[in-house]
């Protein structure tokens, strides 16, 4: 059995938005050539205090091999090594101790596949939905935390059924199933007698939970351990664990899921943002699951970003297209930005909120992202700045070779600063250096290149989004760092 891989850094920043051409380039109306659902979103936690408060067994060998049945022989394709001739259902367990930065990285994985046309269910963390609940460990005896723990067991061992169940049920494409958390992670907080009596109480097997149940563990170390000074308590209000606590927390989760055939653990090491970590967390299960993701993953790979002149729609090839609203909230502190995201494919949205954190010192930031309900989306358009527009354009996500590109259209109402404008704007990730020119072949030649626009202010979406004569006494202090937003 191959012992888990330790990965330290290794990555970029996720692609937000991105420039403008000039004239009007509204392609005609087609049908994404992948049929596509975007997840429902589904928010197990707050971040910060702007979030709005919100108010049996013997199937189980028939529900774990449901992955296994739909693997036959690979065949080459343009945008993996190997890709199922029949639709592929994997799941993946994030896991590690506090303050790892799983709510984040589960959004930017799951996008990330979206992008791909897979279909992506997220499963919500049910430690945090019962503790959500006022449950207080401090008020239980003996006996009332060994029933919550058996429960909290029960409760998950059902919700990832029910996803595993939705995804079964899915033909016609590649299912992700993202699991924060898996089955084995209650072991670390029970005595090894009360995690015994769990399982025999609700006749489960540890090897079926730890060994077949789940495709791949990912385990993120806690920022307490390598990372300290992002370790912080704010994104979680359940949370109340102190750094060497949290240090322990997180050995003891590594531990229970030691003996899985294919574990990751993501580390802090050598990792100079949570950009790297998270992108080599998506390297990993690129890995695992054949996609070649080309150096857009890589620790020095940047993003470039172009002007798009014309586009040859004819001959565009394939793509996913979603339509994206973005808006800025009001913030009380200039070294914070909240931005609220909108993505929708085939009548179905999904709801994210981009929180950054501006260090003025050292000049770096953290930047932690999350699915919010679409019962939020009126919360949040209340608080928008009014100093901006909201920005809404057509997204398309597609593959060349083996790059991959997202190509940002500009829809009515343009923002501001477009000068009407119907702006069209090319991005992707690469180790090529700004101003040097893409191995030949590289750039799709169903477009035309006005020029390369990385890096200028006057193309960023928070830039676009400006109204020149309304005020904000907050701008964002770090604004001039994020050109590219």
């Amino acid at each position: 059995m191959p012992p888990a891989r330790t990965v330290g850094p290794h990555q970029p920043v996720q692609p937000m938005v991105a420039p403008p051409p000039t004239g009007s380039m509204i392609p005609p109306r087609r049908q994404s050539s992948m049929s596509s659902t975007v997840a429902a979103a589904s928010a197990s936690r707050r971040v910060s205090p702007i979030y709005p408060k919100m108010n049996n067994n013997n199937n189980n060998h028939q529900q774990n091999q449901h992955h296994r049945k739909y693997r036959v022989s690979p065949v080459k394709t343009t945008c993996s090594r190997s890709v199922s001739l029949e639709r592929k259902v994997y799941k993946i367990v994030l896991t590690g101790g506090p303050c790892g930065g799983k709510t984040t990285a589960q959004v930017r994985l799951a996008t990330f596949f979206e992008n791909l046309g897979w279909k992506v269910f997220t499963v919500p963390e049910t430690a945090t939905i019962l503790l959500g609940g006022r449950v207080k460990f401090s008020e239980l005896d003996t006996e009332q935390s060994y029933i919550f723990q058996r429960d909290l067991l029960a409760t998950m061992h059902q919700i990832e059924n029910t996803f595993f169940n939705q995804a079964s049920a899915i033909k016609d494409r590649n299912v992700l199933i993202i699991c924060d958390r898996g089955c084995m992670d209650p072991s670390a907080y029970s005595s090894p007698e009360d995690w015994q009596r769990m399982l025999k109480d609700l006749n489960y097997e540890e090897f079926d939970l730890r060994c077949s149940r789940y495709d791949q563990i990912a385990h993120l170390v806690t920022a307490a351990d390598g990372a300290e000074k992002y370790y912080t308590l704010a994104n979680n209000a359940t949370r109340s664990e102190g750094v060497s606590h949290a240090m322990e927390l997180d050995k003891r989760t590594r531990s229970v899921w030691i003996g899985h055939p294919y574990m990751d653990i993501i580390d802090n090491k050598n990792t100079s943002t949570f950009d790297d970590k998270v992108n080599k967390l998506i390297q990993v299960v690129c890995d695992r699951t054949g996609i070649r993701s080309g150096d857009r993953l890589a620790k020095d790979s940047k993003k470039r970003k172009w002007l798009v002149s014309a586009v040859d729609w004819k001959n565009f090839g394939k793509f996913e297209e979603f339509d994206i609203e973005h808006f800025y909230l009001l913030s009380d502190e200039s070294n914070i930005q909240h931005r609220f995201r909108r993505r929708t494919q085939n009548n179905r949205s999904t709801y994210t909120l981009t929180s950054r954190e501006y260090f003025k010192e050292s000049k770096d930031s953290i930047e932690t992202r999350m699915n919010v309900l679409s019962r939020d989306y009126n919360t949040y358009a209340n608080m928008r700045d009014k100093s901006r527009a909201s920005i809404y354009k057509k997204r398309r996500c597609f593959m060349y070779g083996n790059m991959y590109f997202n190509m940002d259209i500009y829809s009515d109402p343009l923002p501001p600063q477009a000068n009407g404008n119907h702006l069209i704007f090319l991005e992707t990730y690469t180790t090529v250096v700004k101003g040097t020119p893409l191995p030949e072949g590289s750039m799709p030649p169903f477009l035309t290149i006005e020029k390369e626009i990385t890096g200028d202010s006057q193309y960023s979406m928070y830039s676009l989004s400006k109204y020149t004569k309304v005020a904000n006494k907050n701008e964002f202090a770090g604004a001039d760092k994020y050109k590219d937003d």
